[in-house]
């Protein structure tokens, strides 16, 4: 299972993280508003997703 962190970062903008559930980052980025941070993050959690599904895909139609 995966999510997305944002954490504030003082005055300066939001960092946002994509982690597994024993805490290995995925990605990560910074941005200046609360809403782009949600934003990079969750789309960068939709990448990783379907490129895991496409790999797995393309392994199960190599196979056949």
């Amino acid at each position: 299972m995966f999510e997305v962190i944002l954490t504030r970062r003082k005055r300066f903008g939001w960092r946002w993280q994509v982690c597994d559930q024993s805490g290995k980052i995925f990605a990560d980025g910074f941005e200046r508003t609360r809403p782009a941070a949600k934003y990079h993050g969750e789309r960068a959690l939709f990448f990783l997703l379907s490129q895991a599904y496409l790999r797995n895909r393309s392994a199960a139609s190599s196979e056949d």
